[in-house]
């Protein structure tokens, strides 16, 4: 049960990691290349708020997500854009120059250290049920899930959300009722990146982070969003859970050196018998 709580407070965490990933992806059609290091600044801003300003890592989560909210739609709005009907294959190479060299400035300005937000209560932990709960996780997995069903009222509820899933459903249809394409793929990707902020925020305060994380974020992100599906961010929810719970059960039964096997053994099973996913509509 120690280790299920684990996998469930972890899989809170990767959702909200994925959840950038899979709007953009679903949105935009990119596979954002450049979303770890978007959670890598995150993280750096987190920590560096925490360190030089004293604000607390939780306080400081709307700021890191403003800070990247700036930074993703500048990104969308004066380079993406420019290729947006262009072929995948050359939005994957453009995501992965942006990815070096964002995370080539970050190593310049922020060296290779290793570095962890770490506040007073950072080791902190509470009882329930029998269980130990690190108190930090406990706070990261419930603002994760926060954001996860604030991003689902706003793409449901809202008329900005609905025509963010207007342009991702019908373009052509879209544009007759007044939307505009440019601003809405320059918003959406403001907002996923506002997404890979927070998870950063809060994977600094229970990993170490260096400027060199994003490439393995990245991975882990797209497999969570194949994982779980594009369709609405519940399955993102759902294979962040999954495969934190898989992950937690490998480490213990087999050992922490074949974690990665079983997160991608796994996204291959997935591409196999349910190519849109857990909760995914079958073909």
């Amino acid at each position: 049960m120690q280790i299920l709580a684990n996998g469930v407070l972890l899989g809170g965490l990767y959702a909200l990691m994925a959840l950038g990933l899979a709007l953009v992806w679903g949105v935009l059609n990119i596979v954002n290349l450049a979303h770890g290091s978007f959670i890598m600044l995150g993280a750096y801003a987190g920590y560096y708020l925490f360190t030089k300003l004293g604000v607390d890592p939780f306080v400081a989560l709307p700021i890191s997500m403003v800070s990247l909210f700036c930074v993703g739609y500048l990104i969308q709005r004066n380079i993406l854009n420019l290729i947006a009907r262009a072929p995948m294959f050359n939005t994957l190479l453009i995501t992965f120059g942006i990815d070096v060299v964002l995370t080539y400035l970050a190593q310049m300005i922020f060296s290779a250290d290793f570095r962890t937000t770490n506040p007073v209560y950072a080791g902190d932990n509470f009882a329930l049920a029998g269980i130990t709960l690190p108190l930090v996780r406990v706070l990261a997995c419930g603002i994760a899930l926060a954001l996860t069903v604030a991003l689902w009222l706003f793409l449901s509820r809202s008329r900005l959300g609905r025509a963010i899933r207007a342009t991702a459903q019908n373009l052509g249809a879209a544009r007759l009722y007044g939307v505009e394409p440019r601003l809405i793929y320059a918003l959406t990707f403001g907002l996923g990146a506002a997404l890979a902020g927070a998870a950063g925020d809060l994977y600094g305060v229970v990993s170490q982070i260096n400027p060199y994380i994003g490439a393995t974020l990245t991975a882990k992100s797209f497999a969570i969003a194949i994982i779980g599906g594009l369709e609405s961010p519940l399955g993102v929810v759902v294979g962040g859970m999954f495969l934190g719970i898989v992950e937690s059960l490998t480490a213990l039964y087999v050992g922490p050196t074949y974690v990665d096997v079983a997160s991608f053994g796994i996204l291959v099973l997935v591409l196999i018998f349910r190519p849109n996913g857990i909760l995914g509509a079958t073909a």
